[in-house]
């Protein structure tokens, strides 16, 4: 259980002490980036998925 107890305190101190932490503004930017990254990449997935989806309707509806 010592060995739990002093993983934490050195958690602890590490966080508060050691770590550098991103400024408000950085932060925000950050955030903000990641934010267009991931709806580019949501709409890119979007349109591959309806791109392929109407291959294929095409290409069954053509072996009927």
């Amino acid at each position: 259980m010592a060995g739990v107890s002093e993983y934490i305190k050195e958690s602890y101190i590490e966080l508060t002490q050691k770590v550098t932490w991103p400024t408000w503004k950085e932060l925000q930017s950050s955030a903000i980036l990641v934010l267009i990254a991931a709806v580019i990449i949501a709409l890119l997935i979007f349109g591959m998925d309806q791109i392929i989806g109407t291959l294929l309707n095409k290409f069954y509806s053509s072996l009927a």
